[in-house]
């Protein structure tokens, strides 16, 4: 026992000697670890009794307990800011970066649903077409599909068949019309020249014609043989059936590979979880008081932690007629204790200031405030 090297009452930093050397050259640091060292060293009982560390025990804990702190800050921020910095460059360091919000996650999610209903996204649509065959009402695209080549992987997804009637506007006709120059010039402007007689939008309003195709295409509907499709499992059933084998039907579809593909981007040194998001350590010199008290607490866990590991190597110590039992089991135990309260109250400052609870907070201030200028008397103005 004799021959440990203990703590000589003060140190002298020099860049080196931490383990990683994260903040070896910040020149706060180098001051608070000497400072540090001092801390610890007489919360743990010195000069009253030995303290079996050296200075590069005490400087591996100011360190790693820096590490943490920034550890626990910025898993925080990415909880709040991934969404929003996925795809930014894994390059960038974006711990002095004010992160706002955007759209970009929503809008990706977007795409998705303009592809599935035909408005836009990332998936290319394709045309195709099958020949029409007298007497035959059913139609197999799936087969349709293999047979050109065009099947892929997951397979083809019809989108949109043009089998379609007439539009109902091409079998209006409007009594109040005349058939003059003028009232073909205003269908005209309307894109619907040379599909039937002119209808006059002065008569009556633009809603009673929408009533008048909804009525034309209802009748088609119950009262005609009227041309309509169903499609059940890329099955084509075609209504009436062709009583002549001339033409084609026409539609659009997506491959099935498409869409697995579209949902994924590939992003080569891009943020895109959040292993890779582009925090790193915390610069020393920029923590605040606040965050420094919890580093001091927390090096001062880290080095009883170790002094007990170290002391638990000696449980007894003989000496004349006795032996001396150090307290190693009491050093761990306080420690544990000390560095899991520590962690749980950092957590909790993180919840209490994350972008959920200050916008709850915010917008609770504003109520009340509006509650309390509700109570403000208004001022009678008399002129």
């Amino acid at each position: 026992m004799a021959n440990i090297q203990i703590w000589p009452g003060s140190s002298s930093f020099f860049p080196g000697e931490t383990p990683f050397g994260f903040y070896d050259y910040d020149s706060e640091f180098q001051v608070d670890a000497d400072k540090v060292s001092n801390f610890c060293a007489r919360r743990l009982g010195y000069p009253l009794v030995d303290v079996e560390l050296q200075d590069i025990n005490f400087y591996t804990a100011f360190e790693e307990a820096v590490t943490t702190y920034g550890n626990e800050l910025y898993a925080y921020k990415i909880r709040d800011n991934q969404l929003t910095v996925e795809g930014l460059s894994t390059g960038s360091n974006i711990n002095k970066a004010i992160v706002t919000p955007n759209y970009e996650s929503i809008i990706r999610l977007s795409e998705q649903y303009g592809s599935e209903a035909g408005s836009g996204g990332n998936i290319e649509y394709y045309t195709g077409s099958v020949a029409l065959v007298q007497g035959q009402q059913d139609y197999d695209l799936k087969a349709w599909a293999s047979s050109s080549g065009v099947q892929g992987d997951y397979g083809i997804e019809i989108k949109r068949v043009f089998y379609e009637s007439n539009p109902a506007i091409v079998r209006y006709y409007d009594p109040y019309s005349g058939t003059g120059f003028g009232y073909q010039n205003l269908f005209d402007s309307f894109g619907f020249g040379g599909m039937s007689p002119a209808i006059s939008f002065l008569m009556m309003p633009l809603n009673y014609d929408m009533q008048i195709l909804q009525a034309i295409e209802l009748n088609d509907t119950i009262r005609r043989s009227n041309f309509s499709f169903e499609l059940k499992n890329n099955k084509l059933k075609i209504f009436p059936i062709p009583t002549t084998g001339s033409g084609n039907i026409f539609f659009e579809y997506i491959k099935r590979d498409d869409r697995i593909a579209g949902s994924i981007q590939q992003t080569p040194g891009s943020v895109t979880n959040v292993s890779d998001t582009p925090y790193t350590n915390p610069t020393y010199k920029h923590i605040n008081s606040v965050g420094r008290q919890w580093i001091f607490e927390y090096t001062l866990a880290l080095s009883k932690e170790m002094l007990g590991y170290v002391r638990g190597k000696y449980q007894n110590i003989p000496i004349p007629g006795d032996a001396v039992q150090l307290n190693q089991n009491d050093l761990i135990t306080a420690a544990t204790a000390e560095k899991n309260s520590l962690i749980e109250r950092l957590r909790g400052y993180f919840d209490e200031t994350s972008r959920k609870a200050l916008l709850e907070r915010r917008a609770q201030e504003s109520e009340f405030t509006n509650q309390e200028l509700k109570n403000v008397p208004y001022t009678i103005y008399i002129g």
